[in-house]
């Protein structure tokens, strides 16, 4: 699949074939909804806890006695029918919402991902990214000419990927609303998905292959 490149001040450069084995991929979305699914459960603090009937200070004395008053009968003011009781059912802090995924499952749906958003149209590919220093101004201008130049790019989130660790365009555009940067070696397929389009450079695509690729070794028999 061939796409344009793009120089920073949104005009044509050329057009290259990007790797079929990481953007031409086919259609999985079962894959895709059990891994987006086990990295958002990943992210839950599970911080969220309510108190049992056991566990609420108070009402070990019976609120009044068993028969003869006309009410209905209690136990305890702690019951979870009472204002102030426990709560049944309610979310715990000890419960585990991790979920185990392997590499290898991580690896292809990061692939089938990156996959759709080039049958979408939904990667932007500069020629190179190069900034004078950490500026907010010089980012979002070049992000602003890339709007007003690539069709439905007006204002959709992005997702700007780095071959490597560039503090200058982190620092410049982490005061950009709708843009966030990443280095390929922290990509999962959740951030993806997150995003309308990608932004990436030439560099970033041959750093997505070399890291998601792996390459075949032989032995010195074979």
């Amino acid at each position: 699949m061939f796409v344009k490149t793009y120089n920073q001040s949104g005009e044509e450069a050329a057009k290259i074939l990007l790797p079929k084995d990481v953007f031409g991929l086919d259609s999985n979305p079962d894959l895709i909804w059990q891994i987006t699914r086990s990295q958002l459960a990943n992210q839950r603090q599970g911080t969220a806890h309510t108190k049992t009937r056991g566990e609420i200070s108070g009402g070990g004395k019976k609120p009044w006695r068993q028969k003869g008053t006309g009410r209905a009968r209690h136990s305890s003011s702690r019951s979870p029918l009472w204002r102030g009781g426990g709560t049944t059912f309610g979310p715990r802090n000890d419960k585990i919402w991790k979920q185990g995924i392997s590499k290898k499952m991580a690896r292809k749906s990061l692939l089938v991902a990156l996959s759709e958003k080039a049958k979408a149209n939904e990667l932007i590919v500069l020629e190179s990214l190069e900034l004078n220093g950490p500026k907010t101004k010089q980012m979002a201008v070049i992000l602003n000419t890339l709007r007003s130049k690539i069709d439905g790019f007006n204002k959709a989130k992005a997702l700007l990927i780095l071959a490597k660790l560039d503090k200058n365009a982190v620092l410049a555009s982490r005061n950009i609303p709708g843009l966030e940067t990443i280095e390929v070696r922290n990509i999962n397929t959740l951030q993806v998905l997150s995003f309308k389009y990608l932004i990436l450079t030439k560099e970033t695509i041959s750093e997505l292959r070399n890291t998601l690729i792996k390459k075949k070794t032989f032995s010195k028999e074979e």
